[in-house]
């Protein structure tokens, strides 16, 4: 499996965890606002704390993003590209998005795959607050009041991350959300598997999930070299498998430093995390 060395000093925890009662919301992303208000009005009106969202089929305008790169300096694994601002309405094929908080104020983290109004397939990381809603967009979330998510100094990758932490558990609730960030140079499915052990889960769906991977192996696709990438997770399973143990199954879209975009089914222990993972899992039963 490939790593890559990260600045700073390696955290002892490599997963991050919690488990909290799970709501859904269906709601529309209403034209006009800003993706960040779009998303994150709705989701404080109901009172979450935490979530997951999915849309698709979605349009911005003025829409602005960028991609993985290589670090400019020794300060970081990898960084960012210049910013791309393409002309014209962008239709949004899929987008997955982990809802917190930054500085105080409502947040989001949005990786996504869509069209440019020429034509061309692209993926990446959506600026929030820079990328406008041009039509009503229907979207779904999958979120909390027991928890939050909260964008934190990281000393081992020195970037700003999501971090899930517990609060006061409302009364309430039939359903269980984990949620969870993965750390560097781990493997994604692996890992995914011992967050539901640790949580006694047997059975779980992914939700609304994204993160970086240095590079990505697939049973179905061709390898993916690129040693910074961005991904959303299209299908995800945990569940039991042939031999009784728990396994991870992700069908992701990814791009790379080079714009190559993949999907497939990643191959199990084959898939480092670059710099992090944010991942929801509804939990189907213990």
């Amino acid at each position: 499996m490939r790593q890559l060395k990260q600045p700073g000093p390696v955290a002892l925890e490599r997963i991050e965890s919690v488990a909290a009662p799970l709501e859904t919301l269906d709601f529309i992303l209403k034209p006009g606002l800003s993706l960040n208000a779009a998303i994150a009005g709705p989701l404080m009106d109901a009172g979450f704390t935490a979530a997951a969202v999915s849309f698709t089929d979605g349009a911005l305008a003025p829409f602005e993003y960028v991609m993985p790169a290589p670090s400019p300096d020794p300060d970081h694994a990898a960084w960012y590209s210049a910013k791309y601002a393409p002309v014209g309405e962008t239709l949004i094929t899929a987008a997955n998005v982990t809802y917190g908080t930054r500085d105080g104020g409502p947040f989001i983290h949005c990786h996504a795959i869509w069209h440019s109004a020429d034509g061309a397939l692209a993926g990446g990381h959506i600026l929030p607050l820079e990328s406008v809603v041009s039509r009503p967009t229907q979207a779904r979330a999958w979120g909390t009041r027991g928890a939050t998510i909260v964008a934190r100094p990281d000393p081992e990758t020195n970037f700003t991350l999501f971090t899930p932490e517990p609060t006061p558990v409302p009364e309430g609730g039939q359903r269980t959300l984990l949620l969870a960030r993965l750390r560097p140079n781990i493997d994604v499915c692996a890992a995914l598997e011992e967050v539901c052990r640790r949580h006694n889960v047997r059975h779980a769906l992914v939700r609304g999930s994204l993160g970086s991977l240095v590079g990505a192996e697939f049973d179905d696709a061709a390898f993916l070299p690129d040693t910074a990438t961005e991904f959303l997770v299209r299908e995800g399973v945990v569940t039991t498998g042939p031999s009784g143990e728990l396994e991870a199954r992700l069908r992701i879209a990814i791009v790379g430093m080079s714009g190559d975009l993949r999907e497939g089914w990643l191959t199990r222990g084959q898939n480092g995390v670059c710099i992090t993972c944010e991942f929801a899992l509804e939990a189907i039963s213990a």
